[in-house]
């Protein structure tokens, strides 16, 4: 492989590789029961246009893209930041770290796109490996925050823990406000928050983990 990618990254790279050219030669039709639906009243139907919610999108969704440059800037962001995190974790914890990140942004969309639906609003499915790639984005900006990166558009270095707040703040105001719409914001944004949780819960910090603070030593006052 070249670029001598750690294994993980390289079978993530391979798997959405894959699953992108199976959705682009046999249509997206064939491939709606794989993508993440909004929990709605009705009966699972895979031939049906708009197939109800099942759990195993939380994970095939992100396997999933919706161009070549839909999947080009993701798989790049996967190389540039997968890498050295799983350089770093290992295999084993790298893979968890991306899974949960993948799942909990499926979380964070389904209850968005549900409560849209509930609302009234015409149910839509939502593919892509963004939600995993921003919570890779959050662990490189906590583990190398004083790392020079460069900005793509437009093309402005600066170091990651910027790079992760500028991200962060544009996700949340254009998911907020709707300014962006057919993009998956708060996805982007629930990849982040379970990134940062886990990693929080590996250190031992709350809200899962005791303080981090060391206790302050015991004195014996001698009279």
């Amino acid at each position: 492989m070249p670029f001598n990618l750690p294994r993980m990254t390289q079978a993530l790279l391979i798997a959405n590789v894959l699953g992108f050219a199976l959705q682009y030669f046999i249509g997206d039709q064939a491939m709606l029961s794989l993508m993440l639906w909004p929990w709605a009243d009705g009966v699972f139907d895979p031939a049906g246009s708009a197939p109800a919610f099942m759990p195993w999108q939380l994970l095939s969704y992100a396997f999933l893209h919706g161009g070549f440059m839909h999947i080009g800037f993701n798989m790049l962001a996967l190389v540039m930041f997968g890498a050295p995190l799983e350089y770093t974790w290992g295999e084993r914890r790298f893979l968890t770290y991306y899974l949960v990140c993948v799942v909990g942004a499926g979380l964070c969309q389904l209850l968005v796109g549900s409560y849209a639906v509930a609302q009234g609003a015409d149910p839509y499915p939502t593919i892509g490996a963004s939600g995993g790639v921003f919570g890779l984005l959050l662990a490189y900006g906590m583990l190398f925050p004083n790392q020079r990166v460069m900005l793509l558009f437009p093309p402005i270095p600066m170091k990651a823990r910027t790079l992760v707040i500028v991200y962060g703040l544009f996700e949340l105001g254009v998911g907020i406000t709707g300014l962006q719409p057919g993009v998956a914001h708060f996805a982007h944004l629930g990849g982040m928050l379970f990134g940062w949780l886990l990693i929080r819960h590996w250190r031992g910090q709350p809200p899962f983990g005791g303080s981090n603070r060391k206790p302050k030593p015991r004195m014996r006052i001698v009279p």
